[in-house]
């Protein structure tokens, strides 16, 4: 049998990618340090690896970030400040 010639442009995972599995068990607290300024990547380097590596789980992180931006932004116009731990600053003279 023949050695391949060159293995180079196959891409190469890294070795703190934590897998889906671990990475959506705790997308949520992901999301809530991203959402309030938090160094989520740092807390979890294993699910900023993952995310980076793995387009369809960065697509779920996507939409459960924009969701809890609507989220907090609905709340924090409803009540004219910010919400604890939403990590939105305050919208003023909200309607």
């Amino acid at each position: 049998m023949r050695e391949p010639e060159n293995l180079e442009p196959f891409p190469r995972t890294d070795p703190r990618d934590v897998g889906c599995d671990e990475a959506m068990a705790v997308l949520h607290i992901y999301v809530d340090l991203m959402a309030a300024d938090e160094d989520a990547a740092g807390r979890y380097p294993g699910v900023a690896a993952h995310l980076a590596a793995y387009g369809p789980c960065d697509v779920d992180f996507a939409g459960l970030l924009g969701g809890h931006q609507w989220l907090a932004r609905r709340i924090t116009r409803r009540r004219g400040d910010r919400p604890r731990g939403l990590g939105v600053r305050p919208v003023r003279n909200a309607v």
